[in-house]
């Protein structure tokens, strides 16, 4: 953990799989996405996501629902060197459907899962110790094991002056109170259940529940008297949610109303489903209580957790950011559709992607088709090698790299066509990997696939980032631009519904006349449209032509990755002599440089002249060459901010 433990939440840590058909039956719905669930691991993400210090302890299985479970909540930044993994249970599931706003047919698969192992020998009492806060989920107190570990953290808690909080999260099914299938159903009145939960209650300094959860702690179905009974029980403050009304809290007496709390109103949002929102609600109460604020900006940030949540697909996913959260408090009141709001969902998209930056790529591109397919003809060699040479290039990736003692992940550019079986090897292992959509050449520009861009994508793996290069200049006839713009918007979207991170590559015409004001104008045009990647791959270019890239990027999207430079097939010392002012820009993020590594070698090794092994090695040669160029330049540089901008953005 790279900042102070906040929080540490023990509870449910799972896996949600939800229908991606909206408005079927879960016996019609026919694919699913995968998310993180249960609701202690998505409170605990939601916490970490808006910037508190947060850890989750729990059990996962040793597979790979829970390896997920744990690299879904590190990615968040969540401490999980307290979650044991368990060799003889499994990672919980749930499967769900989205019938309609308000019913959400829900199978739990939690049969001695692994989570509901968890014991006291879990918990490191002065692990406790070393938060602000602990807290736990409701259905970790239903069993004799679970219960014992909550018992073991909430002494630990006491005696280090912990902040306790409970999120009742009263599930009935999970209490062995409904049938498996009715996972829905949110109440059902049990005596046990009530004074059970009821032995627990002075354990906590926060208490959080929706009218049915304090109705079963209550022993009764009158919210006001149910919350008078928990008052006679305990002293902690009472926060209870009041659905799209928002959410009541009794820090002292309770009275004969809810409005005699503090009553904070929610704002009324389109809801997709409700799954989720308590979840969101904890996270965000968390937010406000942690940082000791008051108890209206409390409700405030749970109230909006809540309501981004409920408009999204997903639990965990949905969760907003720091920098979202404050975006919609400011503008709640005139965003009734959060799912619609182009500001809050660019925000959403590029505040939780992962890993948050990458500060360097270095990347060797081989995503070329056509040039291989002329290189093949000028040697006659069969073209069915080039697989085999693409899977050779990831080797040289990987030595290359090694070689250099590159302080990143290896970065590649590689294609679909020659290239599945590479970007099989590559994938999964942490690499930067742009993967190529352009049709080879095409000016105006032409998916390589055909026009349902978006159905192509279905099939990508998450990690690979969309690249696409085209042929464009902001001075290109007027149906030539538009048509290629329209493409491009096309694209975006569809990287927009994916969730695929998007690289546009952009080459002005060798045949038209461009100066240091070309490639900002591009881009500047190209943002106005409403497309903003997460990368830019651009040729090298004058530190004045830098200075208006850099400009333009900044005004239009300060959380836009950055730029690498493209190659060009130009000699190494030309490309060296880009590097040496690209290095003067901040924005400038690396290079994806290809045929000038490995053309030669290539032509060598299909013309029978250079076997396997020579073919790795002269390739990776030329790549550590490279990286070490650009990374023995890449000292404490400045922007070029002195160097005088020419001409006008328009």
């Amino acid at each position: 953990m790279s900042q102070p433990l906040e929080v540490i939440c023990l509870g449910r840590a799972a896996v949600d799989l939800y229908a991606d058909q909206i408005g079927a039956r879960l016996e019609d719905v026919t694919s699913f996405s995968k998310y993180l669930g249960g609701s202690s691991a998505n409170a605990c993400y939601g916490a970490a996501r808006l910037g508190l210090g947060a850890a989750m302890l729990a059990r996962v299985g040793d597979e790979q629902m829970g390896n997920f479970v744990r690299e879904e909540l590190a990615r968040a930044g969540v401490d999980v060197s307290h979650m044991p993994v368990d060799p003889d249970r499994s990672t919980a599931l749930a499967i769900l459907a989205i019938k309609d706003r308000d019913t959400f047919p829900l199978l739990f698969y939690r049969n001695d899962c692994a989570d509901m192992a968890t014991c006291a020998d879990d918990v490191a009492p002065e692990f406790i110790a070393s938060a602000k806060a602990f807290a736990i989920t409701g259905t970790h107190l239903s069993t004799e094991t679970t219960a014992g570990a909550c018992r073991k953290a909430l002494d630990a808690a006491h005696q280090a002056g912990t902040r306790c909080l409970l999120d009742i999260d009263y599930r009935p099914v999970l209490w062995g109170l409904t049938r498996l299938g009715d996972g829905e159903t949110r109440f059902v009145a049990h005596q046990q259940v009530t004074e059970h939960l009821q032995q627990w209650l002075g354990d906590f300094d926060v208490i959080v529940g929706t009218e049915e959860e304090f109705h079963i702690a209550g022993g009764t179905t009158d919210t006001i008297a149910a919350l008078k009974r928990v008052r006679e029980l305990t002293q902690a403050v009472l926060v209870c949610k009041l659905g799209a009304l928002g959410c009541t809290i009794f820090p002292g007496a309770v009275g004969d109303s809810v409005e005699d709390g503090v009553l904070v109103k929610g704002v009324k949002v389109d809801v997709l489903n409700v799954l989720g929102a308590g979840d969101a609600f904890m996270a965000g109460f968390m937010r406000g209580y942690l940082r000791d604020e008051s108890w209206e900006t409390c409700a405030a940030y749970a109230n909006a957790c809540g309501a981004l949540v409920v408009s999204r697909h997903g639990c965990a996913p949905a969760m907003p950011t720091e920098e979202e959260l404050f975006d919609y408090l400011e503008r709640r009141t005139s965003v009734p559709r959060p799912d619609l709001d182009q500001q809050l969902n660019h925000l959403h998209r590029v505040t939780t992607r992962a890993p948050s930056e990458w500060p360097l790529v270095c990347g060797l591109a081989f995503d070329h088709r056509r040039q291989l397919s002329d290189i093949v003809i000028e040697t006659g060699a069969d073209e069915a090698r080039l697989p085999k040479l693409k899977e050779l290039l990831i080797a040289a990736t990987e030595q290359g790299v090694s070689r250099s003692g590159l302080p990143v992940p290896p970065a590649i550019l590689c294609d679909d066509i020659y290239g599945q079986d590479a970007l099989n090897a590559a994938s999964g292992r942490g690499w930067w990997i742009g993967r190529p959509v352009e049709l080879p050449g095409s000016r105006p520009l032409r998916f390589q696939h055909g026009d349902d861009i978006g159905s192509q994508l279905r099939f990508w793996p998450h990690e690979h980032i969309i690249k696409c290069l085209c042929f464009y200049h902001p001075d290109d006839e007027y149906a030539l631009r538009v048509d290629q713009e329209q493409k491009l918007q096309q694209l975006y979207q569809a990287a927009l519904v994916s969730g695929h991170e998007l690289l546009i590559e952009i080459i002005p015409p060798r045949d038209m006349a461009s100066d240091d004001m070309t490639l900002a104008r591009a881009l500047k045009r190209l943002y106005n449209l409403g497309i903003r990647p997460d990368w830019w791959k651009l040729p090298s270019m004058s530190d004045t032509a830098w200075h208006n890239i850099t400009q333009v990027i900044d005004g239009a999207d300060r959380h836009c990755r950055g730029v690498v430079l493209l190659g060009l097939d130009a000699p190494m010392e030309e490309i060296k002599e880009g590097f040496a002012t690209a290095q003067r820009h901040s924005i400038c993020k690396g290079f994806t440089v290809g045929r000038t590594l490995f053309a030669s070698a290539a032509r060598d090794w299909l013309a029978g002249d250079l076997d396997d092994n020579a073919f790795v090695e002269r390739v990776a040669d030329n790549y550590a060459e490279l990286i070490s160029c650009w990374t023995e330049l890449r000292g404490p540089h400045a922007a070029t901010d002195s160097v005088s901008t020419q001409g006008a953005l328009s």
